[in-house]
């Protein structure tokens, strides 16, 4: 493989653990960037499918033998694995000092890597602020996204993590220690909460007798969320913005015949939109009243 024009560091052996929808696929845009993916490790089905279609060629090995093959170990597994993970190939003497190590979790940093960084491996936390399905277009998808980076004080291991990053054609983003929980808490809330959201309006809009829900949606949802992200708060439009409590009471009467369990999430969005609202000076304070009180009646 030829060595992409913009590569100016050695050419690494990288040893994916394992072969879920995330290190699937920066496993295969570590091998694009340059880089060689030695072994991954799958189990399932669905990860033994996606490192045929993403990683093909590379050996799949148990975890200790992707460590000890590879210069960059990447652990792409959950969250509440990654520390017993660590201490377990620290155990079997599968790390050794000089390797890189690092995790693709959003909600830690590098503190769980400690253990090895005992033994003089470099530790580094890199999360793509991306969602992913495990498919091949997910590796097109990370030249348009951050990815956020945190290391230890060494300030060398920062320069390591933020190259990686801009091999892969994404930007780097400091995210300190303390405040990787914050961070990954912003990203879930917005993204996995949206897919919650709009999935809910598509069920709502069928019961309605709109058989094209993904259509109408796409274009409203899309400008909403573009409008968000130029104008924060100013973008805020509908009869919360307004101040309309009769709208506001209407809506909770339909959605509670249609589904009364989305009735409480409404119910607090609102809420929160009413008071963004007035703090932004969209809506006076008497209309966010009107719409509070709405919100708060007993339906009948």
């Amino acid at each position: 493989m030829a060595m992409p024009a913009g590569r100016t560091g050695p050419r690494l052996r990288v040893g994916v653990i394992s072969a879920g929808r995330v290190g699937a696929v920066l496993g295969a845009a570590l091998q694009r960037a340059g880089h060689h993916v030695v072994a991954v490790s799958a189990v399932s089905d669905a990860s033994l499918r996606r490192a045929e279609s993403l990683l093909p060629g590379v050996a799949v090995l148990p975890p200790d033998e992707v460590a000890n093959q590879a210069d960059l170990v990447l652990l792409a597994v959950p969250d509440d694995a990654i520390a017993g993970l660590v201490r377990g190939l620290v155990a079997t003497g599968s790390l050794r000092s000089g390797q890189i190590l690092a995790h693709t979790s959003g909600a830690h940093g590098a503190s769980v890597l400690a253990p090895a960084e005992e033994i003089g491996v470099l530790p580094l936390a890199l999360h793509p602020a991306m969602t992913f399905t495990g498919r091949p277009e997910d590796v097109e998808r990370l030249s348009n996204a951050c990815m956020a980076v945190t290391a230890s004080a060494d300030e060398a291991g920062w320069h390591v993590a933020e190259a990686l990053a801009l091999e892969l054609g994404m930007e780097p983003v400091r995210v300190p220690e303390e405040s990787r929980g914050l961070y990954h808490a912003a990203l879930a809330h917005g993204a996995n909460h949206l897919i919650t959201l709009v999935n809910e309006c598509a069920e709502l809009l069928r019961r309605a007798g709109v058989e094209v829900a993904d259509r109408v949606m796409a274009p409203i949802l899309s400008a909403s969320l573009d409008n968000a992200l130029r104008l924060g708060d100013r973008a805020i439009t509908g009869p919360v913005m307004r101040g309309d409590a009769g709208t506001v009471r209407a809506h909770l009467a339909a959605l509670r015949a249609a589904d009364p369990e989305v009735v409480p999430g409404y119910r607090e969005l609102a809420r929160r939109t009413a008071t963004r609202a007035e703090q932004t000076g969209i809506l006076r304070a008497d209309g966010a009243e009107a719409v509070r009180e709405a919100l708060d009646e007993e339906l009948p």
